[in-house]
């Protein structure tokens, strides 16, 4: 499929911007610029493969937000380092003497004030965060709806600073699938079965299916120690706190003086196999809460075994990382690149004076490898319907 542009032509002369913002001394004057929006698709010639692991080439986007109340009355470079403080204070006045951050799609002075509801655009080079090179690769293609095996440490959709380096987005470049709508979710480094519908009635039909609870869902986890035999069922609130970005289970009475902050959670557990070190675990969610299955792992004292952020209560993450990042740091080798992927240099990109990333290709904070948990969906069924995705690698313990 040809990739539609809504192209805006853009001069960004930094020559009037009193420095570049990012130190380097370098100058563009009169770059010409192509400005992405949301309207974009993504296609093949975005994606970089290097060392084990697909990158997106840098692009220029339109952010677009809108001045809250607790905004209201700042300086618009003020707004911008109190509130995004992923680029120096100097970026910010250049953005805003060049034209790249803008109010109601005008050019204002540093000085200005903005006022509540106000449309600020910040057009940036962006530049998404790597994900394993394995490939999403499509289990069975319906009229209706689409299953996948999604490779960890992808998102299922765009979110944070991932557009294209979601399976949505990949199926979009590598397969022409669109529109995909995700029937559930699975965390980013969850790999396994994603079903998603291809129209908005069907993609309905399936979530009340799953809110009426008529949906049963399967995963499998390799965890610590010799799990014990016969069907273990917990049933313990879990707590999401979204600034540590865990959750934590709360045991105790809700009638009690202190009531429970958590939601109502409960999980079924079943050992498959064990090598005496690790076993493989089935487990059966009934709710659906944040890390539910890793903290009721956590909590019967076998969590998943490369699961760093809940192996033990107190995680010291690992300097330069995300909280999700620091839960899949590890020591083994990235994944393998699939052999249709060539490895690729970083001539495929321009570089950006105004810049703050470049000239690598990952924002800054994402120069580790990680790997995915060992945490795999594996089967989901309802009512007249059964979609499964076959077993990882890890899933076979060896003696």
């Amino acid at each position: 499929m040809k990739r539609k542009r809504e192209e805006e032509k853009s001069k960004a002369n930094d020559s009037n911007s009193n420095g570049n913002g990012n130190g380097n001394g370098n100058s563009n004057n009169n770059m010409e610029i192509v400005w992405q929006t949301p309207a974009n698709p993504p296609v093949k010639e975005d994606y970089i493969f290097r060392d084990g692991r697909r990158n997106v080439k840098p692009y220029y986007f339109e952010f677009i937000s809108h001045v809250k109340n607790r905004w209201a009355g700042k300086t618009i470079v003020d707004l911008f380092a109190e509130e995004f403080k992923g680029r120096p204070y100097d970026y910010y006045v250049s953005a805003v003497k060049c034209g790249r951050i803008q109010v109601d799609g005008e050019m204002v002075p540093v000085s200005y004030t903005v006022k509540s509801s106000q449309k600020i655009s910040h057009f940036l080079h962006r530049h998404e965060p790597p994900v394993m090179a394995w490939d999403v690769s499509v289990l069975q293609k319906e009229p209706d709806v689409l299953t996948v095996c999604k490779p960890p440490s992808v998102p299922v959709h765009p979110c944070g600073q991932y557009r294209k380096n979601t399976v949505v987005g990949i199926l979009q470049a590598e397969h022409d699938l669109a529109p995909l709508f995700p029937v559930h979710r699975l965390d980013r480094l969850v790999s396994g079965l994603l079903i998603l519908a291809r129209n908005a009635s069907k993609a309905d039909l399936f979530r009340q299916q799953i809110e009426a609870g008529k949906v049963i869902k399967r995963y499998i986890a390799r965890v610590n120690g010799v799990f014990p035999e016969g069907e273990q069922v917990v049933d313990v609130n879990i707590n999401y706190n979204a600034s540590a970005g865990r959750s934590t289970a709360e045991s105790g009475d809700s009638l009690g003086d202190t009531p429970l902050k958590g939601k109502a959670a409960c999980t079924k557990f079943t050992r498959i196999s064990t090598n005496g070190t690790h076993s493989i675990v089935l487990c059966e969610p009934i709710t659906g809460r944040t890390h539910q299955i890793r903290v009721h792992l956590q909590y019967t004292g076998y969590p998943i075994a490369n699961d760093m952020l809940y192996l033990c209560e107190h995680v010291t993450h690992r300097e330069g990382m995300s909280a999700d990042r620091a839960a899949a740091y590890s020591h083994h080798s990235p994944p393998p690149v699939s052999s249709d992927k060539s490895e690729s240099s970083s001539e495929d990109f321009s570089i950006d004076p105004m810049c703050t990333n470049c000239p690598n290709l990952a924002p800054k904070g994402y120069e580790g490898h990680e790997e995915g948990l060992w945490l795999h969906c594996v089967r989901y069924s309802g009512p007249g319907w059964t979609y499964e995705c076959p077993y990882p690698d890890w899933a076979t313990l060896s003696l």
